[in-house]
């Protein structure tokens, strides 16, 4: 049997070493760390809803109701009430035809670009995305092509210049370790002047960017038309769990028969659910759309 222990010394010594650090949950914004009450700047939970009570007696009384688990994938019995609800919620909040829910926004990613994207198409990515759009195409088979972060002429000269069968244009629409915005307006036209699918991941951006909190979107008014797909979570700005992608109804339907992270795995326990629209009802938010927490 291989022993990895030689390569967990030299991550180590090259102080590349990741390990969980228990924290203790004191509120929206502090936690306990070995002993010391912290203030967290690093949490996902950017409008401390995880902790609203409303949003927790929520989810206590539907836990109490339907159970802490669906049981199987939502292809099979796992495809409940809450989860079509939820569904048609989103879709209405964010403008678009048709959600499709998946359990994690890693596994939406990696879905949707393999259902998209085969051998012999590209797939065009900010050199910064997250990791799970990479290793959606990856998985995929289809050339990876990375152009320059939030660089609009190098996506351009590098739409131009490769010969792929399919096009898509993926790209983050907020930066989670810079906190910067994509150019969506420029890289919107693009992908329209090369008839490209255009993917946007504005986990980070939805309920927290947008004088509504529809994200970055909703930022730049551009619609379905200029962004055909778009992902999201409801662990960031929504404070739950789980993801979705949100599109035209044909392309969303596709992917229910073909997205595998969605066909092959449990279904999100149905306490989850939580209607986006009361979420941002519980912010305050200020004159240019900025969000802030209110207890």
């Amino acid at each position: 049997m291989w022993d990895p222990s030689e390569e967990l010394a030299a991550l180590r010594a090259a102080d590349l070493y990741r390990q969980p650090r228990r924290i203790d949950v004191a509120g929206p914004t502090e936690a306990w760390v070995d002993g010391r009450r912290c203030t967290v700047f690093c949490s996902n939970d950017y409008l401390g809803l995880a902790q609203h009570p409303s949003v927790v007696e929520a989810f206590t009384a539907a836990a109490q109701r339907d159970g802490v688990g669906s049981g199987a994938a939502h292809l099979i019995t796992g495809h409940r009430r809450e989860h079509e609800a939820l569904e048609e919620e989103l879709a209405e909040f964010l403008g678009r035809d048709r959600v499709l829910l998946f359990s994690t926004g890693y596994m939406a990613n990696m879905g949707v670009i393999d259902a998209l994207a085969s051998s012999g198409d590209g797939v065009f990515q900010d050199r910064l995305n997250h990791a799970s759009l990479l290793d959606g195409a990856r998985l995929s088979g289809a050339k990876r092509i990375r152009y320059r972060h939030a660089d609009a002429e190098h996506l351009r000269m590098r739409l131009g210049a490769e010969a792929v069968a399919r096009r898509l244009v993926v790209t983050d629409g907020v930066f989670s370790m810079d906190g910067d915005l994509a150019p969506l307006p420029a890289i919107s036209q693009l992908a329209a002047e090369h008839d490209a699918t255009l993917i946007v991941d504005d986990a980070h951006g939805i309920g927290v960017i947008g004088k509504q909190g529809r994200g970055v979107l909703e930022y730049y008014g551009l619609a379905q038309q200029q962004v055909p797909l778009l992902i999201g979570t409801l662990g960031k700005g929504l404070g739950t769990f789980g993801a979705f992608v949100a599109g035209p109804a044909p392309v969303v339907e596709y992917l229910v028969q073909k997205a595998r992270t969605f066909m092959f795995t449990t279904a999100q326990p149905p306490p989850w659910r939580r209607p986006p629209v009361q979420a941002c009802n519980l912010c305050e938010r200020n004159p240019g759309g900025a969000t802030s927490y209110r207890p």
